[in-house]
């Protein structure tokens, strides 16, 4: 029974943080990546 006292509890507070932290990662790249495609097609227009 020591094994299941020793096991690491859910911690939601911790799991929500890495949550949110994680969508705003992915939501600054894809707002760069669109910013460079923009800049590529721009470059094309121009070029």
């Amino acid at each position: 029974m020591n094994n299941n006292d020793k096991k690491k509890k859910f911690d939601l507070k911790c799991k929500k943080e890495n949550v949110i932290n994680s969508l705003f990662e992915v939501e600054h790249f894809l707002c760069n990546l669109k910013k460079v495609c923009n800049t590529v097609c721009l470059y094309k227009i121009l070029k």
